[in-house]
């Protein structure tokens, strides 16, 4: 339903089931003000959906850049990421090679982790559940994944 489609503003929380695996999802406004509170949740995730506005080439280095500083984070070191090119039923969005083009000098950064771009569109769906399924098989094979935050004492 497209009226309940908005830009996230602040967090939300929400879960899915997918067969016998219950995902839990943060979803983390983008706004510069809230990307200083991602790291705080990056210690216990399993896995991180990053997505990209496909029609938007103006903030396109300013979300690689954010992405940059969240796969450098040392609590994520390991997990599996999903990137989801949003918005691709827009006529003239960015393709998939246009994304990956602009985010290839973050391949030394992603590492050996499982990384996946989709394309995908929100409204419609398609492509959603590719992405997820895919990340689903991800942290399956990650679940004993430890806590990797610091302890402060």
């Amino acid at each position: 339903n497209k009226k309940k489609i908005s830009k996230t503003r602040g967090i939300a929380v929400g879960t899915i089931d997918v067969g016998k695996v219950r995902l839990m999802f943060w979803d983390l406004g983008g706004q510069e003000e809230l990307q200083a509170l991602w790291d705080k949740y990056y210690a216990e995730s399993h896995g991180v959906i990053y997505v990209i506005d496909s029609t938007d080439e103006t903030r396109l280095s300013e979300s690689k850049l954010a992405f940059e500083r969240m796969i450098s984070s040392e609590s994520l070191e390991g997990v599996p990421i999903l990137v989801l090119a949003n918005k691709q039923d827009v006529e003239g969005c960015l393709s998939i090679p246009d994304i990956k083009t602009a985010f290839s000098d973050c391949i030394n950064k992603i590492g050996k982790r499982d990384c996946l771009t989709q394309a995908c569109s929100a409204l419609s769906g398609t492509g959603l559940n590719e992405g997820v399924e895919w990340m689903v098989k991800c942290v399956v094979r990650n679940i004993h994944r430890p806590p990797r935050q610091k302890d402060i004492t």
